[in-house]
């Protein structure tokens, strides 16, 4: 397995009058998916001291995304496909702001799988990446992009399969190892780990780069330079 280069230089910059960063989420009635979203927005806090950081929510909040967003502020989503709600469901509900790119597919999400992987027990081999799945054919080509960039990581084949909609389903494989391309516990996690595979990651939960990447995706949607 190749091992992901070190975490970017912290962000020296101090936030203290910028445009609000609200981080949108899907949302889930599996209250540790809210405690996930809250860690990531501490964690962006932590880089960015001063900044204004929000969570809403798209669907299961409270807060909704309406209740959070304000004229100029810039949108996260806490999303590892830019499908429907990206494209769609989200500018229907948040107007006036800057809608930044969402958090995936990422090389460094790549490495925080890897991670996930071996703290499971993986050791090499073939790897499933299992994702919600989406009918939006945008979203589903990002899981692609996703998947060949664990496949560099890991220095091993990577497909990738699908909980919902989007083909291959999880359920018609026999992946000997899965990866979780979700980003907290849930319903479709707790699909993906009723699929009987030898080695199942977690789901990436509130690992540091993600922060990270929300913070890049910020700086991105007001014409930032990111860290030095």
């Amino acid at each position: 397995m190749r091992v992901a280069g070190p975490a970017p230089a912290r962000w020296s910059a101090v936030f203290t009058s910028d445009a609000p960063l609200v981080l949108v989420a899907h949302g889930s009635t599996d209250p540790r998916f809210a405690d996930v979203v809250e860690a990531i927005a501490n964690g962006v806090r932590r880089l960015a001291p001063g900044l204004d950081v929000r969570v809403g929510y798209l669907e299961h909040g409270p807060p909704h995304v309406t209740d959070v967003v304000e004229p100029g502020a810039v949108v996260v989503p806490l999303l590892l496909t830019s499908g429907y709600h990206v494209r769609v469901d989200l500018p229907a509900q948040a107007t006036g702001v800057v809608t930044a790119g969402a958090l995936g597919p990422d090389p460094r999400i790549a490495g925080a799988l890897a991670q996930r992987l071996t703290e499971a027990g993986y050791d090499g081999g073939p790897v499933v990446l299992a994702a919600a799945g989406s009918a939006d054919q945008r979203a589903v080509e990002d899981v692609a992009i996703a998947a060949s960039q664990l496949a560099e990581v890991l220095a091993a084949p990577v497909t990738a399969a699908f909980v919902s909609a989007g083909e291959p389903r999880l359920a018609d494989v026999e992946p000997p190892a899965v990866s979780t391309y979700l980003l907290a516990p849930g319903l479709f996690a707790d699909k993906v780990a009723e699929c009987g595979a030898r080695v199942i990651a977690d789901p990436l939960g509130a690992h540091p780069v993600l922060a990270e990447i929300a913070l890049d995706r910020y700086l991105s949607g007001r014409g930032a330079p990111g860290p030095a």
